[in-house]
């Protein structure tokens, strides 16, 4: 396994990020132990969950199982950098959700003791709340890291100037702020290359990607459609419809590689400079050990040129744009 800082920070995480997401509708918490083992058997130490996680029904589910693994001991938890998030909405009653000073004390209590631990590694804002000020949420986060609750503060889903925002707002009050900013990032969506890389580099935030392959489309979905494995329907159909070609060319760039597509999105994440660590969220410890092998994939100058041909990016703004 690979090791780089989270941004700026001192903190050593890997190279891959273990999505928990799946970890309850999707996959069985027996499994979810099983796949969670598997990870720190191959290096994987960062592990990225939510308070929300488990779906409507049973929201805090994936925190559960997740809490019932660290309790099996073993030093599963001492092993684990440890990422969870708060924003979402937890029940129908008022400052059940969002970044106010409340919500964050109510729902960081709560994710603990879900987790079975007493502290969280790194704190992240699911969304940004543009209806609370700056000065109270890092009030918040600055009392639950002198009661040692937080180490690290991350955003997600943010745009350039919530970035930038944050972090003048922490240096007012000499704060650390952000270290990593979790950002929708892959081959076939390359927005944040306009604004949300550039602000994260200039803060010194790790970049850690979600949904890598693209809810799939960048996993050999038109082999695997060919094969009769898997049917598209709905929102997925249509982005597949919209870029058939392009993704049947990277499908077949991926072939002339020698590497299955799923490897090389991966692997052409690991490449870009800003990036820490992408979310990978098996299902399956199959789909866990394909994950693994992208860090073995080099993509050489020609390879990533290719690649930026079939998924052109974007350049840093106002240039991509303007002069």
């Amino acid at each position: 396994m690979q090791y780089t800082h989270l941004g700026r920070s001192g903190l050593n995480v890997s190279r891959l990020c273990l999505g928990t997401m799946n970890f309850g509708p999707h996959t069985d918490e027996s499994s979810a132990h099983s796949i969670m083992d598997s990870a720190q058997d191959h290096g994987i130490n960062f592990f990225d969950t939510a308070n929300v996680y488990g779906g409507a029904g049973h929201r805090g589910w994936t925190e559960e199982i997740i809490g019932r693994w660290f309790a099996t001991g073993g030093e599963r938890r001492e092993r684990t950098v440890l990422a969870t998030k708060v924003y979402g909405t937890m029940t129908d009653r008022p400052n059940e959700s969002r970044l106010s000073a409340l919500n964050i004390r109510r729902a960081l209590d709560a994710s603990l003791k879900r987790l079975q631990t007493d502290y969280i590694d790194v704190y992240q804002f699911h969304h940004v709340d543009r209806n609370t000020p700056w000065d109270e949420i890092w009030q918040a986060v600055e009392v639950a890291v002198q009661q040692g609750k937080i180490l690290y503060s991350g955003s997600s889903n943010f745009a350039g100037w919530h970035i930038a925002q944050a972090q003048e707002s922490a240096v007012r009050r000499n704060y650390t702020g952000l270290v990593s900013e979790q950002s929708l990032y892959n081959l076939l969506t390359r927005n944040v290359e306009l604004e949300v890389i550039p602000a994260a580099e200039h803060y010194g935030l790790g970049i850690i990607p979600w949904s890598p392959l693209h809810g799939g489309l960048l996993g050999g979905v038109l082999k695997k459609e060919r094969d009769g494995v898997r049917r598209l329907a709905g929102r997925a159909l249509e982005t597949l419809t919209k870029h058939r070609d392009q993704v049947e060319a990277y499908e077949d760039f991926a072939e002339e590689l020698g590497h299955e597509p799923g490897e090389v999105a991966l692997a052409w994440l690991l490449h870009q400079p800003a990036v820490t660590a992408p979310i990978v969220g098996p299902r399956t410890q199959e789909q866990l050990d394909a994950a693994i092998r992208s860090l073995g994939v080099a993509l050489g100058e020609d390879a990533l040129k290719r690649l930026d041909s079939i998924f052109p990016g974007y350049l840093t703004a106002p240039e991509d744009y303007a002069w």
